[in-house]
């Protein structure tokens, strides 16, 4: 019997989250992220595919995080700052995206607007049975 995409959602969720509910990198909206699909591809073994939206209310934010994995983001809607390592803040629009390397520290991730909702299409290659994103150890 396969599991509905629902059900597989919430146990994603459930394992992104566990141990870090109320600190989770894309903060604790529950409808901010939405896993779109997980796959444990045959050509990497011991990796998972994980596609989902991180959604941004106006003046939204994400707490400090880091991604155990590679990811790569792409701006579906709005407009999106981010800060990655040393590097300057960088605003990204509709259209625009970028890379992070495994263990990429990600000090700043929000909403460029105070008025306009924006989302991110994120796709993460991670270990299985690691979360996509972990918060900053301080």
């Amino acid at each position: 019997m396969k599991p509905s995409s629902f059900a597989i959602a919430s146990l994603i969720s459930i394992g992104l989250l566990a141990g870090h509910a109320p600190a989770w990198a894309h903060g604790d909206a529950p409808d901010q992220v939405q896993v779109l699909q997980e796959k444990l591809p045959s050509n990497a073994p011991g990796k998972k595919a994980v596609m989902l939206t991180v959604s941004y209310a106006p003046g939204q934010a994400s707490p400090a995080h880091q991604h155990p994995g590679a990811v790569m983001a792409y701006v579906v809607e709005g407009a999106v700052v981010s800060k990655l390592n040393d590097e300057q803040e960088k605003t990204y629009k509709a259209g625009e995206y970028w890379y992070e390397a495994p263990g990429t520290v990600h000090s700043v991730s929000r909403n460029a607007s105070k008025s306009r909702p924006a989302k991110l299409l994120v796709w993460s290659l991670v270990d299985e049975g690691k979360p996509v994103t972990e918060p900053l150890q301080q």
